[in-house]
């Protein structure tokens, strides 16, 4: 059931039951006369829907005292303003059975079909007791509405359908409800509608919440506007009437509107610029409906004329469709007496559109001008959503991402082939790539904006044309999760994250667990299946995992220590009758120079281990250097220096964590050094040591300068990307060698006593 809508259960006299049914049966012949679109069949199964709907709520009131079901008939009505078909309406005379009634879907589909049992379905909350808290609770029952919605638009229409009568009646409700359901609807609904293209009940439910947050604000304010009104309604005149005569002198058949600010928009306004009421100036405006979409920019001539525009206050949402469908064209002019008046000039088709959203399919038959556009609307953020769940099973992260694309103020952007995004307000160039594909988002290096090379966290403006750069070889950083701003980037980027880690994980785990049971005496992991199927699932018990892949897992992660569970896998193979390689484990303890109190093989390590392997950055190990193995707890192995502070402190603390790791024969990538320059200062000095770093074949990564003002003799911090130790000592020996350089050494971390 809707939050507003809680039934109060009676017993009621007869006289109730019979008044109850009267005020029924006048809310339903309300209903009745607004469904003169549909044919006497489908007028029938809504009749058969309002009885069942009417016996389930039998007894129920409203806050008010009012019989419940004038709620359903109400959410009915409304979408019986949008033209929504019979299955529609069904469903909203039907949407709180399943939840208060004891009906189950099952009845729902045998006596109306499967796709009305289905729009109530996802109309319907999830079971409050299936989870911990509230909040969890509340994500996954919109994560159910979204999802249904995504499949059938109808969910979201008839909800908020529900949300904006329940709104209308809040007064109804403890004062102590307000607050929480008017936050909820400003933050969700409302946003919702507005995606859709729904502004009519967008700006009524800001309004309705407006008046319920701050009471008192929305009275002064009301009586302000009211005022203003009466002021201002000469003025309005005047302006209407030359207007008319400018379009008719052209000849131009128009329909001329006034327009006038929310109360809620208004008040954000006033809020976020920290004006008075009189310092709003575009409280009032017009709507010119025009014939034809040419017309638009005809009439914007004609408006031209007669007043100044105002620069920079021009919009063209016909050529360049706002996010939801949306198309006008807005223009500000400076009318009589100085005031600054905005004029909106669209087409009939663009005004249902602008008004209705998506709920437009079903104003406009399919034959009508318009009526593709008003079918598409909405459908690629519908289609996101479903492509979202699949990378996202966390009902909360969901949400989250969901959320983040509620907003539609956009920028359009334009692919190298002309081609137009668009994407909200801060997308970066990441947000772009992934808007194209994520194959392109995984694989960005870099990019082209407007002719020019452009870092990855660039934000977009409107009209940039955008080239992605991408390499086979790159994969994502987590550090893009900072600054990406749609739901799809963040949820494709997750996901590859996630996976890349687990599978990195998985590699290092199976490694780990190999090398621990070489130490044992055995050559190789048993396989999975036949006689050996048995040892593992004993040994699934023994560690608590559920599957082999889990096991392996976690011990890449650092959440098993390998060489705990291969000594356990060696004494259940043993019991299988496997029997230990003497020489193997002579071979193996001396080769890692280890007694039998430690018997862990040696990981070696080439830089290509990805997210289960991290590289200390405290004191940034490179290829030549001694090194040692923590095994975080959670975290993967994290790879130290041998005689890092942190690593000693770590060592004295949890030595059963630590495992040998040695550097391979031949390191497929370059590792990080920091690096201690101190120069004499002077102009160029920082362009000379960073050309004898790149003289020495060496990139620079990072540079810290520090916050202290610059001295006579000055430390410089260079992260510099090298080879080895060999290739370290060579940029070293450059650095010396220049002008200006006092001294050259690699950072060491400092020693905490």
């Amino acid at each position: 059931m809707s939050q507003l809508a809680e039934p109060a259960v009676a017993s009621p006299s007869e006289a109730l039951v019979s008044a109850t049914a009267s005020a029924a049966a006048a809310s339903f012949a309300a209903l009745l006369g607004k469904l003169d679109y549909l044919g006497p069949t489908d007028i029938e199964q809504i009749r058969q829907a309002y009885r069942l709907a009417d016996e389930a709520h039998l007894g129920q009131l409203r806050k008010n005292g009012d019989p419940y079901i004038t709620h359903p008939i109400a959410v009915a009505a409304q979408c019986a303003e949008w033209k929504l078909d019979a299955q529609a309406l069904m469903a909203a005379l039907m949407h709180d059975v399943i939840e208060d009634c004891g009906i189950t879907k099952l009845d729902l589909a045998e006596r109306f079909g499967v796709t009305v049992a289905d729009l109530v379905d996802g109309l319907t909350k999830l079971e409050k007791l299936e989870f911990d808290t509230r909040e969890q609770n509340q994500a996954e029952s919109f994560r159910k509405m979204l999802l249904a919605m995504a499949k059938d638009v109808r969910v979201i229409l008839i909800k908020l359908a529900d949300r904006t009568h329940n709104m209308r009646t809040m007064s109804d409700m403890p004062r102590s409800k307000w607050q929480r359901i008017s936050n909820e609807t400003l933050e969700i609904y409302a946003p919702i509608a507005h995606r859709l293209g729904l502004n009519f009940t967008y700006r009524e439910l800001q309004d309705l919440c407006f008046r319920f947050l701050h009471p008192w604000r929305y009275e002064v304010l009301s009586k302000a506007l009211n005022k203003s009104r009466t002021r201002r309604k000469d003025l309005i005149a005047r302006v209407q009437g030359e207007v008319e005569t400018a379009f008719a002198r052209q000849g131009m058949q128009v329909r001329i509107m006034g327009r006038e600010k929310t109360l809620y928009s208004v008040y954000r306004k006033m809020d976020s610029k920290h004006l008075s009421f009189s310092q709003v100036t575009d409280i009032y405006g017009f709507r010119i409906i025009v014939p034809e979409l040419t017309d638009c920019y005809t009439g914007l001539g004609v408006l031209h004329q007669l007043y100044k525009p105002v620069p920079g206050k021009f919009r063209d949402y016909v050529a360049i469709p706002k996010l939801n469908g949306y198309q006008s064209l807005h223009t500000t002019l400076i009318g009589p007496v100085g005031t600054n008046i905005e004029f909106q000039l669209r087409t009939h088709a663009m005004d249902v559109v602008a008004e209705s959203g998506v709920a437009a399919h079903w104003l406009y038959k399919a034959s009508e001008p318009g009526s593709d556009t008003s079918q598409r609307l909405g459908t690629q953020w519908l289609q996101s959503l479903l492509d979202i769940q699949q990378e996202t099973h966390d009902a909360a992260e969901f949400w989250d991402h969901v959320k983040i694309d509620l907003f539609p103020d956009a920028v359009y952007v334009f692919t190298p082939k002309s081609k137009i995004l668009s994407l909200p307000r801060g997308a970066t160039v990441i947000d772009f790539a992934y808007a194209i594909h994520s194959g392109v988002g995984n694989s960005a290096v870099g990019a082209i904006v407007n002719g020019e090379q452009r870092p990855l966290r660039t934000e977009l403006n409107n009209g940039d044309v955008v080239e992605i750069v991408t390499s086979d070889k790159a994969e994502p950083n987590p550090a893009w999760l900072s600054f990406v701003k749609t739901g799809r980037a963040r949820s494709k980027l997750r996901h590859h994250l996630k996976t890349v880690a687990h599978e990195k994980a998985l590699e290092l785990g199976e490694r780990m667990l190999t090398q621990a049971l070489r130490s044992e005496g055995i050559a190789a992991l048993p396989a999975q299946d036949g006689e050996d199927k048995a040892t593992w699932e004993k040994l699934l018990r023994f560690s608590g995992n559920r599957t082999r892949e889990e096991l392996l897992s976690d011990i890449g992660m650092g959440k098993r220590i390998a060489s705990m569970v291969g000594k356990k896998l060696a004494v259940l193979l043993a019991e299988a009758g496997h029997k230990p390689d003497a020489l193997l484990i002579s071979r193996e303890r001396y080769a890692s120079g280890q007694d039998e109190s430690v018997s862990q093989g040696v990981v070696s390590l080439d830089g290509s281990e990805g997210a289960s392997v991290q590289y200390a950055p405290c004191c940034r190990p490179i290829p030549g250097d001694r090194i040692v193995g923590y095994l975080g707890r959670g975290e993967g192995l994290v790879v130290h220096v041998e005689d890092c502070p942190t690593g000693k402190r770590l060592l004295a603390r949890d030595s059963e964590r630590f495992l040998p790791v040695e550097w391979a024969d031949e390191p497929v990538r370059a590792f990080d050094a920091t690096l201690v320059v101190t120069v004499t200062n002077g102009k160029g000095v920082l362009a000379r040591v960073a050309s004898a770093i790149a003289q020495a074949e060496s990139d620079i990564t990072h540079v810290d300068m520090g916050d202290e003002p610059a001295q006579t003799a000055t430390d410089i911090r260079f992260t510099v990307s090298v080879r080895d130790r060999q290739h370290l000592a060579a940029v070293l020996r450059s650095l010396k060698r220049t002008t200006s350089v006092v001294r050259a050494q690699r950072y060491k971390p400092p020693t905490k006593t």
